[in-house]
């Protein structure tokens, strides 16, 4: 049996719209009014998960969606950076973002590291893959990225070189615990 797996980008927040490591915040009011033509494109049968963070369970609720909470949803811990933006960090320690930047199993703001995230990523994968049919969740961009690297089997710097936009929409379809990435899907 096949298991299609829609993963839904979280609105934006004040810290996405500032270039800031998120914290456990409010999706942006604005955004969240917006959501009716990607609630058209989704998919409303099945399970329905979302991110145990603010953002996500407030876009499920504006989808109109009953979500149950799935805390390997939640978006990469950034620790001691969180709030802060990435400029401010580079000029205060240009060695630290530099780490992060380029070592997968580096994590300079005692968070979690790349490496962590695809592996929390692919966890996520194998539970769904045990229980086929029609999945939708609602989690963060890093979240997304890392799924599409596990999935592509690539280079876990390549998450990198993924954007994923807020309120987008990414397909995948498995089968024998073997996924295919199939579609990206922008606002």
């Amino acid at each position: 049996m096949t298991t299609r797996l829609t993963l839904v980008a979280a609105a934006p927040t004040a810290a996405n719209r500032a270039f800031a490591f998120p914290a456990d915040e409010p999706a942006e009011p604005k955004a969240l009014a917006s959501v009716s033509r990607l609630a058209e494109r989704l998919p409303r049968s099945g399970r329905v998960l979302t991110s145990p963070v603010a953002c996500a369970r407030q876009t499920a609720e504006a989808l109109g969606l009953e979500a149950t909470t799935e805390p390997l949803l939640r978006d990469c811990d950034y620790g001691r950076w969180t709030g802060r933006t990435l400029a401010e960090l580079e000029a205060e320690d240009p060695a630290a973002v530099a780490e992060w930047l380029t070592d997968p199993s580096a994590a300079p703001h005692g968070g979690e590291s790349l490496a962590a995230v695809i592996a929390r990523a692919a966890g996520f994968l194998e539970t769904q893959a045990a229980a086929p049919g029609q999945v939708l969740a609602v989690t963060h961009p890093a979240i997304i990225r890392a799924a599409i690297v596990h999935v592509l089997a690539a280079p876990a710097l390549s998450f990198w070189r993924i954007d994923i936009a807020p309120l987008s929409s990414t397909r995948f379809s498995g089968t024998h615990g073997r996924w295919n990435f199939t579609a990206l899907e922008n606002p």
